[in-house]
């Protein structure tokens, strides 16, 4: 059982949040589901489970400092291929393509958004 229903993130420029995720969220299988007209959009595999919204207060997007959203990845490949679209997209390196040390397999990618939003891309396949 998931621990969460859905993750959401904050945007200042939807049009831009929208281009940049179809983009990233492709390279591993996740599209986007729904738009909510000017205030936000909707990803996932085939259920909501990741939210792009204009903040509900009208007050600008910041993101969590700290914080990471982390996506599966279907394969290895599929890490390097978030990593290399979410840069061309004009995210910002986070954490070069590769393992990591706190999991005998995991392998994973870091970016930041348009918006700063820190996001990863994990796959715990052995290699």
């Amino acid at each position: 059982m998931a621990i969460f229903t859905h993750v959401t993130v904050g945007t200042n420029d939807l049009a831009k949040a929208r281009s940049f995720y179809d983009r990233v969220l492709g390279t591993l299988g996740y599209k986007r589901l729904n738009d909510l007209g000017e205030n936000g959009s909707i990803w996932g595999e085939s259920a909501p489970e990741f939210f792009v919204l204009k903040p509900a207060n009208g007050q600008p997007a910041t993101f969590a400092n700290g914080g990471t959203i982390s996506f599966v990845a279907p394969s290895r490949a599929a890490v390097g291929e978030f990593h290399k679209a979410a840069l061309g997209a004009g995210g910002k390196d986070e954490g070069a393509v590769g393992p990591r040390s706190w999991h005998p397999s995991a392998y994973a990618a870091y970016v930041r958004d348009l918006d700063g939003n820190k996001l990863a891309a994990y796959c715990f396949k052995p290699e």
